[in-house]
């Protein structure tokens, strides 16, 4: 039988929580190390939805990239927060969640990124290496903002348009506009992150590079398939599910 500590050592072989950064919230979040595990349910976020999502299809175990919660105090249904902990250990079922430490890792986030957007010879950049650079062929911003909503399934794209033409590719996927100077120094002539603030669109067009925001959620969900990948590898005898109740949470009015 498969246990708690069993899939949390399968993750972290691919990233280790030594890993993450700063005071980040992450590994074994709720739940009991030596708890057995049939059913897991894989998503971005564990939202109310992924919740009652897992309770129907008897999932043990909900593995998430962003933590159910950092530096909480109190566990009450006061909080939207707390009531999805409460929820959560209510059902019976656990939670594991990697967050920067699987944004920093090779094969994590962002080359699963490079990977949907078919960027090559990629490697990291930025000073904590989170990002990854690398070549598309050449083709005009339209064209590159096309096949990057297609590909990462977004409901729309925000972007600053410089003129050039899209070869030498910088992602960070998530909140990367503070990122933005890095991926200029590294020598990108088009950036795809996500959570872009107005003073960093200014700062791009500044700076002469196209800027595409994509979203937090679509620059993310693309590790989710590798999570899956990497449990139903390891553990044949596990069902592994992909959340179909979690999707982005912004729209687009046109």
């Amino acid at each position: 039988m498969v246990k708690l500590h069993d899939i949390f050592d399968a993750i972290s072989e691919l990233a280790p929580v030594d890993m993450k950064l700063g005071d980040d919230n992450v590994g074994l979040l709720v739940g009991s190390w030596e708890d057995e595990v049939e059913r897991v349910l894989v998503a971005l976020d564990i939202t109310s939805d992924v919740i009652e999502e897992g309770k129907r299809l008897g999932a043990d175990l909900i593995v998430s990239h962003h933590p159910m919660f950092f530096g909480l105090r109190a566990l009450s249904d006061s909080d939207t927060t707390g009531a999805r902990a409460l929820a959560l250990a209510r059902s019976g079922m656990s939670a594991i969640c990697m967050h920067t430490n699987l944004d920093v890792a090779p094969g994590g986030v962002n080359d699963a990124l490079c990977a949907a957007l078919g960027i090559e010879d990629a490697e990291p950049f930025g000073a904590e290496a989170c990002g990854r650079v690398g070549y598309v062929p050449e083709q005009g911003l339209f064209d590159f903002m096309a096949h990057v909503k297609a590909a990462l399934r977004a409901d729309g794209l925000r972007y600053v348009d410089a003129g050039r033409p899209v070869c030498r590719v910088a992602v960070l996927g998530g909140a990367g506009g503070g990122n933005m100077t890095e991926a200029f120094e590294a020598g990108a002539d088009t950036y795809v992150t996500a959570d872009v603030k107005h003073h960093q669109f200014l700062d791009a067009r500044e700076l002469g590079m196209n800027l595409i925001d994509a979203g937090h959620f679509s620059t993310e969900n693309v590790v989710v398939p590798v999570l899956r990948e990497l449990l139903e590898n390891a553990f044949p005898e596990l069902e592994v599910t992909v959340s179909r109740a979690h999707s982005q949470p912004e729209r687009f009015f046109r």
